[in-house]
């Protein structure tokens, strides 16, 4: 066997070990042995893997970037919060080898029937697993102690006849197709076959007529069925004989079940699918607080890994705190405390990087290229050199106001630009038009009794204004602010203030408390301020272990820029991805209309102030589950006891939350058969969270996977919905298989 590519794996400056690293035979497993001990270390799957970065783009092997050039470098990003492994290569060709070699394995597009692609790859894991002796082959001890790492807890006689029925050679061990007919004998879908039977004449195949019967009957498609009963067959049935008399065959149901288009979520949804060209102000914008952070907030690691994580999940705001470092070279973290320092060029060349870079394609608009934000002194000297703005001028910041604009610019006209939230030296107006007359306001959040004074002074007369203004001058970089177009901070002073003084180019950042103050107090006149002026939200200086507060209630009153340590998984980032997973992943949703209305009555204390249709009515037909993972860190040949909970997060009239009983002992197929219903008063803002646990009667149950969605998006009829981590990976092949119904 071939000891594979001798690369250096590298931890730190100092820490650089020499590893042979292998792709295997089924091209799926890669595995490292020390040079030194020839002993295996460790392997990962490439369903691990995320991405592949070239060259310099981790701060490990940007430390080592005058000892090793970038073309030899490279680094494995993994899901969820596994450390990234950077390695350098003897050559640049070995380095490109591997890099082209993992972007083709782990590229979705690579392969046409990626729901195939995952059963074989999970079939094959587990065959991995199970094969203690590593022959090739698998004997009925074997597949026992298989059942139970799959959750499976099956009666022997019952296994033992899978295991004889599948063991066509007579040998007594099962290998090859052998084991994958036995793994189609387990997982057998009975409720998707009662399901196909009841639309099949014969019960072997759906004909095309019969396909589009379902799809109108159970599916509620009403438009295009036939078109679409075509596509389905082409993609999914796996006989070519089928496809060519256009017919399907029962895998080929069960593997448009699994599709995309039979998930929950609507598929015409996840591209960009809503009216781009409102004011900011309109849209709900993903939002992160101290993104620099990758743990708490005392002493955590600052990382440019933050960013690129941010980013990535569809971050459209970010934060960089800026403070002086050595040598005159300003450093980011989070003042004050004891987290660890990254350059401030570091964060602008990733930045620089990844600001724009597309995660999911969308044809309307040729990927997520919408603006990104950033808060707190960002991005100067991003783009080297000068630009010109469209009035002809030369400016050093690509950050010009089109001519003749309205202070509130539309998404549209700010596409592909980055902003900048900061103090600001005058108004709006003064950019654009040359020096005003009324008194600069620099002062930042919500506080600030100086500022306040200031202000009183500056409006006296000249001689205060032009001391107020001298004093602006000396505190805060005319540069820096002349980079502040639309998102000047001011404080927030009351509703009925910013009505009068305020405008629609301006920013107020308030706490979690004062907001929920507000909330509780001023719900309809927060709601009508958000329609006209953006508002920040922060979390409590109190959470220094970097938790986060629920984003639903500031949303409710149409705050756009809710802040949340993206670092820390939980119910509330579940909340985060689940409303700005649609949308082309962009980052940006479109409030709905009685939220964008300055005199709406709308309040989210009082349901019934929404205009519109009444309540609507969701049933949820909770059937079965799919090979669900176990519990982290669970005794070995334990098997989970899974239940779900439905969980509604939206005005108060509508949280809710319902759960089916549990199934004892059986993660790999359980069925419930069991109905919830909801009733929703403003559906517009609701989240839907599935979440699965492991009921435990004498502690708190454990965790084992969930999926949110926003209302807008869930597609009706028989649907599977694919079950995430904990910090929002995937887990296939695990799934839940429901029945949707809406109704008014």
């Amino acid at each position: 066997m071939q000891q594979g590519t001798l690369m250096r794996k590298v931890k730190s400056k100092s820490w650089k070990k020499q590893r042979y690293f292998k792709l295997q035979d089924d091209c799926m497993t890669i595995w490292y042995q020390s040079k030194r001990t020839g002993k295996t270390e460790s392997a990962f799957s490439i369903s691990d893997v995320e991405t592949v970065r070239e060259g310099h783009q981790s701060e490990v092997l940007q430390s080592l970037a005058d000892e090793f050039p970038p073309e030899c470098c490279f680094t494995i990003v993994f899901y969820g919060r596994r450390g990234n492994l950077d390695l350098i290569a003897g050559s640049a060709e070995e380095a490109q080898c591997w890099v082209q070699g993992l972007r083709q394995l782990i590229e979705p597009g690579s392969f046409p029937l990626t729901f195939a692609l995952a059963s074989c790859t999970w079939i094959r894991d587990w065959f991995q697993k199970a094969d203690k002796n590593k022959d090739g082959r698998m004997n009925f001890k074997e597949v026992q102690r298989l059942l139970k790492m799959m959750n499976v807890d099956m009666n022997e006689d019952h296994a033992l006849r899978l295991f004889q029925d599948a063991d066509k050679s007579e040998s007594g061990t099962l290998e090859g197709e052998e084991f994958v007919l036995f793994y189609k004998a387990l997982t057998q879908r009975e409720e998707v076959l009662s399901l196909f039977q009841e639309f099949s004449e014969d019960g072997k195949k759906l004909t095309l007529l019969e396909l589009v019967d379902f799809l109108q009957q159970e599916q509620l498609e009403d438009e295009g069925t036939e078109e679409l009963a075509m596509e389905l067959i082409d993609k999914y049935e796996p006989s070519e004989t089928a496809r060519a008399r256009h017919v399907l065959s029962a895998d080929g149901f069960l593997m448009y079940l699994c599709s995309p288009e039979g998930s929950i979520f609507n598929p015409q949804h996840r591209a960009l699918w809503q009216d781009m060209s409102q004011p900011l102000c309109h849209y709900f914008i993903s939002s992160s607080h101290n993104t620099y952070l990758i743990e708490d907030q005392i002493r955590g690691q600052s990382s440019i890994e933050g960013y690129i994580r941010a980013l990535k999940r569809g971050c459209r705001c970010l934060e960089v705190d800026c403070w002086d470092g050595p040598n005159g070279e300003p450093m980011v973290y989070h003042g004050h405390t004891f987290t660890s320092k990254i350059p401030f060029r570091e964060v602008v060349s990733t930045l620089g990087k990844y600001a724009f870079k597309v995660r999911h394609p969308s044809p309307a608009a040729g990927g997520c290229g919408w603006s990104l934000w950033a808060g707190h002194m960002v991005v100067m000297g991003l783009w080297r050199g000068t630009v010109k703005d469209p009035r002809g001028q030369q400016a050093p910041w690509r950050c010009w106001a089109p001519q003749g604009a309205s202070l509130s610019p539309t998404l549209q006209e700010l596409k592909h630009k980055i902003l900048l939230k900061g103090k600001k030296i005058g108004r709006l107006e003064d950019t654009l038009d040359g020096p005003g007359d009324e008194a600069p306001d620099v002062s930042d959040d919500d506080n600030g009794a100086e500022a306040e004074e200031e202000r009183r002074k500056a409006k006296v007369g000249g001689t205060q204004h032009s001391s107020a203004l001298q004093k602006d001058k000396e505190t805060l970089a005319q540069a820096l602010s002349d980079c502040v177009i639309y998102c000047k901070n001011v404080p927030f002073r009351g509703f009925q203030e910013a009505r009068s003084h305020s405008r629609p180019s301006e920013i107020s950042s308030l706490s979690e408390s004062k907001a929920r103050k507000l909330i509780r107090d001023e719900g309809n006149e927060f709601v009508r301020h958000n329609a006209w002026q953006l508002t920040r939200i922060y979390p409590s200086g109190m959470r220094t272990d970097s938790s986060n507060y629920s984003p639903q209630e500031m949303w409710n009153v149409g705050c756009q820029i809710v802040a949340l340590n993206f670092q820390t998984a939980g119910t509330e980032m579940d909340l985060c991805d689940g409303l700005f997973s649609q949308n082309g992943c962009c980052g940006y949703v479109l409030k709905p209309p009685f939220m964008r209305d300055e005199e709406t009555l709308f309040n989210p204390s009082d349901a019934s102030s929404r205009e519109g249709p009444g309540p609507v009515t969701l049933t949820i037909q909770v059937i079965s589950g799919q090979q669900l993972p176990k519990v982290a860190n669970s005794k070995e040949g334990a098997i989970i006891d899974p239940l779900v909970r439905v969980e509604i997060y939206g005005v108060p009239a509508d949280q809710a939350h319902q759960e089916t009983k549990y199934i004892e002992n059986n993660g790999f197929n359980p069925r419930w058969d069991e109905t919830l219903q909801f009733q929703l008063h403003v559906p517009e803002l609701a989240l839907v969270r599935f979440v699965v646990e492991d009921y435990d009667k004498t502690s708190r149950n454990d965790f084992v996977g969930q999926f949110t969605l926003a209302f807008a998006n869930i597609k009706p009829g028989y649907r599977h919905i694919h079950l995430l981590s904990k910090d929002g990976t995937s887990i296939p092949p695990s799934s839940l298989f429901v029945h949707i119904r809406i109704t008014e």
